[in-house]
């Protein structure tokens, strides 16, 4: 049996937390299956909480170079993943991206043929990147009748699309235009992707895990036939793993760490008390969907952590040991010089 500390270690040695790595950039984007990136900037919060010495021009430049996109995949969120994973990844979520269109435009779609929408909004984005009401608008014209947004929608939902640059990068500023993934890759999306593949990487990043747990990262459905056709590791009940995954044991030291705005750690597991509370929960994602940078002590979230520019607030959930605000003091002062080095800073909260 595997106690609670003891999957909560492991899965923070998969997601390169019990230590900051010597890697480059792309690698650990590799390694996590992508970081969350529904905002511009917290993947380089994501990985400056697990690499030595990251600094945000290295995240920039593999953007600018197109080895790395941001691109709507697992759960039907936006993910800033390499370019080699996006060409397999996207056509294997692509079943819960047409659920999402047929749930909530199926209606106003109606007899629409959305193969010759695709079409014609593969023909205006070869032209140039746009955003989404360009293309929606451009859309429009040839299918009068249907609102822009539901044009922009099927799009979104049926052709792989990534965000152009500048958009994220580091320092800059810039509307969200997309771009094809073929047209900006190169490359042709993978035609036979295996979900054995996914179910493998996954638990590489966030194993051990349940199905159901694979299934609430990924948004797909399904995956407890894939399992059993793998060779996998059961542990306590239902939970697999890798045979050869790292499993460092409940006695691993665990270093306080600031984890990103919207980190995978946090949403990638239908149970999450491995990491949080069901009622911290609450208090980390919001009511619209926001989910807050959060404080790990002892490897769980014991609070949440709020920048504006130069300031820093800390919100712990209860009180810390005299050790434990040093080391949070600590991780605080670290992150505003890497968000705004050179510059004064104010951190309050502890």
């Amino acid at each position: 049996m595997i106690s609670q500390r003891a999957l909560n270690r492991a899965t923070l040695a998969r997601q390169l937390l019990l230590t900051r790595h010597a890697m480059p950039a792309l690698q650990v984007v590799e390694h996590l299956v992508g970081l969350q990136a529904q905002a511009p900037f917290p993947p380089y919060f994501g990985l400056w909480c697990r690499l030595d010495g990251f600094r945000p021009q290295e995240l920039a430049e593999l953007l600018v170079e197109r080895q790395v996109v941001r691109i709507v995949l697992m759960r039907g969120t936006v993910h800033l993943v390499s370019a080699a994973d996006c060409l397999w990844l996207r056509p294997l979520t692509q079943p819960l991206l047409e659920r999402y269109l047929n749930q909530a435009y199926g209606k106003r779609l109606g007899e629409l043929d959305v193969e010759a929408v695709v079409k014609a909004g593969r023909e205006l984005l070869e032209k140039a990147p746009l955003t989404a009401a360009a293309l929606g608008a451009g859309l429009a014209e040839r299918f009068p009748g249907v609102k822009q947004d539901a044009l922009a929608q099927v799009m979104r939902s049926l052709v792989g699309m990534v965000q152009v640059p500048p958009r994220a990068v580091w320092g800059k500023a810039g509307q969200t235009a997309y771009a094809t993934a073929e047209s900006w890759l190169g490359r042709e999306l993978h035609p036979e992707p295996a979900l054995e593949q996914l179910v493998a990487r996954y638990l590489a990043a966030f194993g051990p895990a349940t199905v159901a747990d694979m299934q609430a990262w990924s948004g797909l459905t399904g995956l407890r036939a894939v399992v059993g056709r793998m060779d996998l590791l059961r542990l306590d009940g239902e939970l697999y793993d890798l045979p050869q995954a790292p499993r460092p044991g409940e006695d691993a030291p665990a270093p306080v760490r600031l984890l990103a705005p919207f980190d995978n750690l946090l949403l990638s597991h239908a149970d999450r008390t491995r990491v949080i509370s069901d009622e911290h929960r609450k208090r980390v994602v919001t009511i619209n969907g926001q989910v807050h940078g959060t404080i790990l002590v002892d490897g769980f979230v014991h609070g949440i952590w709020k920048r504006d520019k130069a300031t820093l607030t800390l919100e712990p959930f209860a009180p810390l040991t005299s050790a434990q605000r040093e080391e949070v003091g600590a991780e605080a002062v670290a992150l505003m010089e890497f968000a705004e080095p050179g510059k004064s800073h104010d951190i309050r909260g502890i």
